[in-house]
């Protein structure tokens, strides 16, 4: 058994790092989607780092952050990714980054396609949408077949390449945030290059819970978050643009703070948490004593079959995402077959027993409850959520 799978399994061993979150009374929090914790060390070196910025102030910032602690945490965050340092710039977060992404996306021209699916995130749609106001494309909006499969998936890309010959851009989401489903990205990615099409991949949700390196998915423009599975203070994601590809992405409404052949005039210029910024380098080294991305997806798979494994086959339960090991995380969504409003259960759940989980709506498929552990969520505590399932079927 490989290590990462069998520490995954190891209550003791998750306990050391649980044990380095703090954590306040109440619900089980089952809706670690939203963002991630710091550990108390890292909450110690960005109040430190807050209190060290508030005294030194641009002095500091401008004689020694932008000129060396910038430069470096950029190397190590391209480090992370395994990317070329050249090929990623610091944003807030994912969206900024999809954002800046699909509105500087220059190869379109009036008449063309462009395309995403339901299980985008609404910011994604938005900006997608936007384009067609403003730069006189044809938005096709595709949905997705329920259940799901590797074959259907890859089938309905191909299917819409075909239909739809002008597409010159889409969008994907690596991990939907909807229901949990990991999207074959290297096989779209693939499809989608033997047709011309572009991909712009939404990786907030995939960054610090999968491996993947972006070159073999065949991805070129990208954006992340830092907040979630990374372990990073709120304000924190970033854009990835394969050097080669810089060119096809407009610096950020004419941005000249940076040179044109710098990422960093693809991303909004403005003053950045620069705390935040550096207490990055403790919580790079800390995701990679964790086990980095490989144990840390283990851990929360594992967690995930715990509770599905008991309700998979519920007559009144359906859990929405398969058990193709292909297309899963550790965030994994639900529904009662029996009940319409899935509002009302999720609220049974928490009321009922102290379980906080989160309704996502929006996808073909129809609203769902979303179950996102964490770590420092317990084998116990997906064990409680199997049973509450359970009793609340009936």
């Amino acid at each position: 058994m490989p290590e990462n799978t069998h520490r995954a399994h190891d209550e003791d061993f998750w306990l050391t790092f649980a044990d380095r979150f703090d954590l306040e009374p109440g619900p089980i929090n089952l809706e670690n989607g939203y963002f991630g914790r710091m550990s108390r060390t890292v909450v110690d070196e960005y109040q430190r780092n807050i209190a060290f910025i508030n005294r030194g102030n641009s002095v500091y910032a401008r004689q020694r952050f932008e000129q060396v602690e910038s430069v470096q945490i950029r190397r190590q965050l391209a480090d992370l990714l395994g990317a070329d340092p050249e090929a990623v710039a610091l944003t807030r977060c994912a969206s900024d980054a999809l954002q800046s992404l699909i509105r500087n996306y220059n190869a379109l021209q009036p008449g063309d396609q462009v395309l995403f699916s339901d299980l985008e995130y609404d910011t994604v749609k938005g900006a997608m949408r936007w384009l067609a106001r403003n730069r006189g494309v044809e938005v096709i909006e595709i949905e997705h077949s329920h259940p799901a499969s590797f074959d259907s998936l890859l089938a309905t890309y191909r299917e819409a390449f075909v239909r739809y010959p002008r597409l010159k851009l889409m969008a994907l989401t690596h991990v939907t945030h909807r229901t949990g489903l990991v999207m074959p990205v290297q096989a779209i990615a693939a499809a989608a290059r033997e047709q011309g099409v572009d991909v712009i991949l939404d990786g907030a949700h995939a960054l610090g819970q999968i491996t993947f390196n972006l070159e073999e998915l065949g991805i070129s423009f990208a954006g992340f978050n830092l907040q979630k599975w990374i372990g990073a203070p709120l304000t924190l994601g970033f854009v990835y643009i394969a050097p080669q590809r810089l060119a096809d992405i407009d610096p950020d409404m004419g941005e000249s703070h940076f040179p044109i052949t710098d990422i960093r005039s693809r991303t909004a210029y403005s003053t950045p948490n620069i705390p935040a910024l550096l207490t990055l380098p403790l919580v790079f080294e800390e995701h990679r004593v964790m086990g980095g991305s490989a144990a840390k997806g283990a851990r929360l798979n594992y967690l995930r079959n715990v509770w599905v494994k008991e309700v998979r086959e519920l007559s009144g339960i359906e859990v929405m995402t398969p058990d193709d090991p292909r297309l899963y995380c550790g965030i994994t969504s639900m529904r009662f077959t029996r009940h319409a409003d899935q509002q009302v259960m999720a609220e049974r759940l928490l009321n009922d027993y102290n379980l906080f989980t989160v309704v996502r709506s929006g996808s073909a498929c129809g609203p769902c409850i979303r179950i996102t552990p964490g770590f420092t969520t317990t084998a116990a505590d997906m064990r409680l959520l199997a049973r509450a399932l359970i009793e609340l079927s009936r």
